[in-house]
């Protein structure tokens, strides 16, 4: 590790004076690194350790010295906690710029905080500046070789101890500015191309999840449907493989030749995302993305989405539902979780409450009711709050004599194997979360999924409950300020959403 006082901090004046700086330091670092990188591939001599100083990420510092008490701001984030200085490094700060940007302007203009920019000390791995398509076995360097000549990605140098509360201070140490630094950012950030298939840049603020690939065709339909109505602010469909749809081409495309077009079967959870635009420039739009079953796909994909600091992501998919009230097309909103997934168990053990946001949850209600024109007692007959269990077993069935009880005893309406998972980790990752699943079977009561009945089912269910999933996104979007809640922040939250 190279040490940091080889460039000391610089004192910015402003907000966009030290983004502007992160912005120059970023591409300087990066284009040394490209510079190096191609010289030792073409066979040209490696980088020296002096050349090695310039391929580190920038560093951003907050310093906080009140001469009074700290102020009482009721907002749920962009809050000093206690007098001090934090810091956290950065990548990508041009693509970031707008939420450094509002995250440091209500730091400076409430709380009076001094800025700094410089490079840090945490070395940019070179494997995350090779360009696409890169064949390192062309040349005459292996991967070994290069990996004594530059930073390499170091796993132990890329964790979540920040987001988990098991970060431990040293003397004279920072506190975390974010809950991310830049090289576990980086990691997700490569990591979600792998798995989506897309460029994170594409990424929409706006998330739905689900787990069934009939939702897709459903979104990309209603993707160019609101591209050609010329609603205000969209701009593009984007599919798996790059292929792109913009709103003057939107009108004459077939939404079967583009699904038969896109390579989304190469990807381990494909993501479809409708770009817009908000007043302000910044990016508004949704993002679906199929993770398949299961909670590891919940929690992969999650954990690297959570680096991008969404609004909120939704679990629209389908569930079994456990009451004999229930009728197969019925909707659950979840406003609790039986936790049986256990691959959280450690991070967020069960014993500790998921609880249900109250914007999200009345977003989800109400949106129920516009798209199904149902109100009152005839909305209550098709939508149930309660309890759903998330099992890490499909077959969970096979040892109902075992869970019958627990099932029980937690009064649930519904089961699945992802919805748990992901509230969860919007618990953990301060991500606002939410579940609302349609009953595709009731596996306690002898209606299961038989192929005539389930194709049926997904004809006349899926189309809705997508649109109730997408309105939900829009009702939310109008306040979006009062959606981050405070409870999910901890009482030593780093000052950054």
């Amino acid at each position: 590790m190279i040490e940091n006082e080889l460039r000391p901090m610089e004192a910015v004046a402003d907000v966009a004076t030290a983004v502007d700086r992160l912005v120059e330091l970023h591409a300087g670092a990066t284009q040394a690194l490209r510079t190096a990188l191609t010289r030792t591939l073409d066979g040209g001599r490696p980088p020296d350790a002096a050349e090695r100083l310039q391929f580190r990420y920038p560093e951003l510092r907050v310093t906080y010295r009140p001469a009074g008490p700290v102020p009482r701001i009721s907002r749920a984030t962009a809050k000093m906690q206690a007098p001090g200085t934090y810091s956290t490094t950065v990548t990508s700060p041009a693509d970031f710029r707008a939420y450094l940007t509002a995250q440091l302007e209500p730091l400076v203009a409430d709380y009076g905080v001094g800025l700094e920019v410089g490079l840090s000390a945490q070395e940019i791995p070179y494997s995350y500046v090779l360009e696409p398509g890169t064949d390192l076995g062309a040349g005459r360097v292996s991967p070994a070789e290069l990996a004594t000549w530059f930073p390499v990605p170091l796993l132990s140098l890329v964790g979540d101890e920040i987001a988990d509360g098991t970060w431990q201070p040293m003397a004279d140490e920072p506190r975390p500015l974010a809950l991310f630094d830049a090289v576990r950012v980086d990691y997700s950030l490569r990591r979600l191309v792998h798995y989506t298939g897309c460029d994170w840049r594409e990424v929409q603020p706006w998330i739905l999840l689900t787990n069934y690939h009939r939702y897709v065709d459903q979104f990309v339909r209603h993707g160019l449907e609101r591209l050609a109505s010329g609603a205000e602010g969209f701009t593009k469909l984007v599919m798996p493989g790059g292929i792109t749809v913009t709103r003057g081409e939107a009108a004459s495309a077939d939404p079967a030749a583009l699904m038969a077009a896109s390579p989304w079967h190469r990807f381990q959870m494909p993501a479809y995302h409708l770009a817009s635009e908000g007043a302000d420039g910044t990016a508004q739009g949704t993002t679906l993305v199929n993770i398949g079953v299961g909670p590891s796909n919940a929690k992969t994909i999650t954990d690297h989405l959570a680096v991008l600091r969404p609004h909120c992501w939704l679990m629209v998919g389908h569930c079994g539902g456990l009451r004999q009230s229930q009728t197969i097309g019925d909707y659950v909103l979840a406003h609790g979780y039986m936790r049986r997934d256990r691959i959280l168990d450690e991070l967020v053990p069960p014993d500790v409450p998921v609880p249900a946001l109250a914007e999200v949850q009345l977003a989800l209600q109400a949106a129920a009711a516009q798209v199904t024109g149902e109100k009152a007692d005839a909305l209550k007959r098709r939508l149930r709050t309660g309890t759903v269990v998330t099992y890490d077993d499909r077959n969970w069935e096979l040892r109902f004599s075992q869970e019958r009880r627990r099932i029980n005893l937690s009064r649930a309406i519904g089961v699945d194997m992802e919805s748990g998972t992901i509230a969860a980790q919007g618990y953990r990752l301060r991500v606002p979360y939410g579940t609302l699943l349609c009953v595709s079977d009731k596996p306690l009561h002898g209606e299961i999924k038989l192929p005539g009945a389930a194709n049926a089912f997904y004809e006349r269910a899926v189309a809705e409950h997508l649109l109730i999933g997408l309105a939900a996104l829009d009702i939310l979007r109008g306040d979006r300020h009062g959606l981050h809640s405070r409870k999910l922040r901890s009482f030593d939250e780093p000052p950054f959403r």
